[in-house]
């Protein structure tokens, strides 16, 4: 358990290192092919197929949207925003699939975003599910709860 505890703790922090940097097609290479990214508008418990989210993409989308980023003809990102991600309390949690060979993790974060419009600090709570194929693990789910999610939040056209 401590090795597969290190080996998330490490992807997760990989993961959010490579957003930072913009590193957008090493960051789209960690998800698998029937992977969800989803950040829910409204609270936490809502039925995404039913209500609205920030984000709510499948494998197909994330790769459009990574292609939008890398055109600079994104507007609400050029220029791009400058982020650094803290996380902390990161632990192996139940896995978001329920598949029995899916890892589980929970992180606490806080993101730092700079724009032209100033600073904005995001914080929140993310939950990941890997799945190892071959000898990697990859993201399979990462469901991104903002704290402040039920409230008007700014542009946010950058990956959380």
């Amino acid at each position: 358990m401590p090795d597969l505890l290190r080996e998330t703790e490490q992807f997760v922090y990989r993961e959010a290192r490579l957003a930072d940097e913009l590193r957008y097609d090493e960051w789209e290479a960690l998800w698998t092919d029937d992977a969800v990214y989803w950040v829910p508008a409204n609270g936490d418990r809502i039925d995404p197929q039913q209500e609205m989210s920030i984000i709510f993409d499948n494998r197909a989308r994330i790769a459009t949207r990574i292609k939008q980023l890398g055109t600079g003809k994104r507007h609400a990102q050029t220029p791009p925003s400058r982020t650094r991600r803290l996380l902390a309390n990161i632990e192996l949690i139940e896995p978001e699939t329920g598949q029995p060979d899916d890892i589980g993790a929970g992180a606490n974060f806080i993101v730092y975003e700079s724009r032209e419009r100033g600073v904005t600090l995001w914080a929140g709570r993310a939950r990941y599910t890997l799945r190892r194929i071959g000898d990697e693990l990859r993201l399979a789910r990462k469901t991104v709860l903002l704290v402040d999610n039920d409230r008007p939040l700014p542009t946010m056209a950058f990956l959380v």
